[in-house]
C-alpha cells in the first residue's frame, strides 16, 4: 500500500479510536441519567441535590474548556486524550465505591473533566488527519455519533442496575474505560508523521496571547455564538427538562414522551451528516444556515407554547425534529473556528466555542428550574426563557457574519471577490 493509501486508513483508525473515546465519555457523562432512583436511595438525597450532579458536571465541563484546548495545543490531542480517558476511568471506579454524598459529588466533578478532555482532542485529531474538503462532513459527523453514548448508556446501566447493583455496575463502566485508554495510547497518532507533537512551552503570556488573538478574530466570536444559540435546546429538552414538559406542560403520556425524545435523536444522527455535506458544499453560507436552522426552531416553539390548550402530537414532533437538528448545528461553529484560526492555537480556539453551548444551557437548566418554581410549574411560562438566550445569540451571530465578512475583504480580497462572503 502507498503512502496515501496508509494515511488514508490510519486517518479512519485514528477517528474511530478518538470517537469511541468520545462515545465513552458521554456513556459516563449520561450514565447517572437512569441511576436517579437508585442514586437518591443510596445517598438519601433529595431532588434538589441530584440535580446537583448534572449542574456540577455542566460547570466543570464548560470551565475546563479553555484549559483544555490550551494543553491540547501544547502537548497535542494524542496525550490529553490519554490523560482524560484515564481521569474518567478513576472517577467512574471512585464513584462505584462512594458511599456519601460528598465523595460521590467529587466522583462526578472528575467524570466532569475527564469528559472536557475528549472531545476537543477529537476535532484536533479530525483537523490533523482529513483532507479540508472533507473536514466539515466529519465533523459534523462526530458529534451526534458520539451523543449515541448518552442512549447507548440507558439499557445497559439499567440492565446493571438492577441485576450487578451499583457497585459493580459502575465498575464495569470503568473497566470499559480501561479498554479505550489502551486503544488510544496503541492506535492514535497526533498526525500522519509523528505520534506525538509537542507545542510551544506555555507561559502566562503565551496563554494571554492566544486567548487574545483567538477571541479577536471575529470568525472565533462568530463561531461561538453560532455553538451558543443552536445547541441549548436540544440539550436543555435531552438533559432534564423534556420529559417533565411533554408529561406535565403538554400532558402527553409517558410513552408519547419517550418517543418524543428518541425521535430527537433520530433528527440529531440524521441532521448530521446532511449538515456536513451543505456546508461542505456552501463554506461561504454556514453562518446562513445556522440563523436559518436557529428561526425553525423558534418558530417552533412559539407554535407549541401559542397554542390554546395542550399542542397536538404532530406539532410536538415538529419542535423536537426541528429543536434537534440544532444539536449538530452548533457543530458548524468549529469549521468557523478551523478556518478563522492557525493550527498552533486551533484547540485553543475550539475550547473557547465549545463552552458556549454548556454556559448556555446551564443558564437555561437553571431559569426554568427557578420560574416552574417561581410560577407554580407553569412550563410554557418556564420555557419561553429560550426568547432571551435566542434573541441574545441571534443579534450576536448577525454582528459578527458582519465583523467577519469585513475581516476578509480587509485581509483577502481576492478570495472574497471570488465568493459570495464568509459565514
Amino acid at each position: 500500500m502507498n503512502d496515501q493509501g496508509q494515511q488514508y486508513r490510519g486517518a479512519w483508525t485514528v477517528w474511530i479510536v478518538g470517537l469511541a473515546a468520545y462515545l465513552l465519555a458521554v456513556f459516563h457523562r449520561s450514565s447517572l441519567a437512569v441511576a436517579g432512583l437508585v442514586a437518591g436511595e443510596r445517598f438519601d438525597i433529595s431532588a434538589a441535590q441530584l440535580s446537583t450532579f448534572v449542574m456540577l458536571q455542566l460547570l466543570v465541563y464548560a470551565g475546563m474548556q479553555i484549559p483544555v484546548g490550551l494543553a491540547v495545543d501544547r502537548f497535542g490531542p494524542r496525550a490529553v486524550m490519554l490523560a482524560g480517558a484515564a481521569v474518567l476511568t478513576l472517577s467512574q471506579a471512585g464513584f462505584a465505591f462512594a458511599e456519601s454524598y460528598a465523595t460521590a459529588l467529587t466522583a462526578r466533578f472528575f467524570v466532569g473533566m475527564g469528559d472536557a478532555m475528549t472531545f476537543v482532542c477529537l476535532l484536533r485529531l479530525v483537523n490533523a488527519w482529513f483532507s479540508p474538503g472533507r473536514i466539515p462532513q466529519i465533523t459534523l459527523l462526530t458529534g451526534p455519533i458520539g451523543q449515541l453514548g448518552g442512549i447507548i448508556a440507558a439499557v445497559p446501566m439499567t440492565w446493571a442496575f438492577s441485576n450487578l447493583g451499583w457497585t459493580k455496575a459502575y465498575l464495569v463502566a470503568a473497566g470499559l474505560g480501561l479498554i479505550v485508554t489502551i486503544a488510544v495510547l496503541l492506535l492514535v497518532r497526533d498526525e500522519p508523521h509523528a505520534r506525538s507533537v509537542r507545542g510551544p512551552a506555555l507561559s502566562w503570556t503565551r496563554i494571554r496571547t492566544s486567548l487574545a488573538a483567538s477571541w479577536e478574530h471575529p470568525g472565533t466570536r462568530l463561531g461561538f455564538w453560532m455553538h451558543f444559540v443552536t445547541q441549548f435546546s436540544s440539550t436543555v429538552l435531552g438533559l432534564l427538562w423534556g420529559y417533565p414538559f411533554f408529561v406535565r406542560g403538554e400532558h402527553t403520556s409517558e410513552a408519547f414522551a419517550g418517543t418524543l425524545l428518541t425521535l430527537m435523536v433520530v433528527a440529531v444522527m440524521f441532521a448530521g451528516p446532511v449538515l456536513g455535506r451543505l456546508i461542505g458544499n456552501h463554506p461561504w453560507h454556514r453562518s446562513t444556515i445556522v440563523l436559518t436552522i436557529v428561526s425553525a426552531i423558534v418558530v417552533a416553539w412559539t407554535a407549541v407554547l401559542a397554542w390554546p390548550g395542550d399542542a397536538p402530537g404532530w406539532l410536538l414532533v415538529v419542535l423536537v425534529i426541528a429543536v434537534g437538528v440544532g444539536g449538530p448545528a452548533s457543530m458548524i461553529g468549529f469549521d468557523l473556528v478551523r478556518t478563522s484560526n492557525p493550527i498552533d492555537r486551533l484547540s485553543t480556539a475550539t475550547g473557547i466555542v465549545n463552552q458556549a453551548g454548556f454556559l448556555a444551557s446551564l443558564i437555561t437548566v437553571i431559569a426554568i428550574g427557578v420560574i416552574l418554581d417561581a410560577t407554580g410549574q407553569n412550563f410554557k411560562a418556564a420555557m419561553s426563557f429560550q426568547y432571551v438566550l435566542w434573541a441574545l445569540g441571534l443579534a450576536q451571530v448577525w454582528r459578527y457574519r458582519v465583523k467577519t465578512r469585513a475581516r476578509l475583504v480587509r485581509d483577502d480580497p481576492d478570495r472574497w471577490a471570488r465568493h459570495a462572503g464568509l459565514g
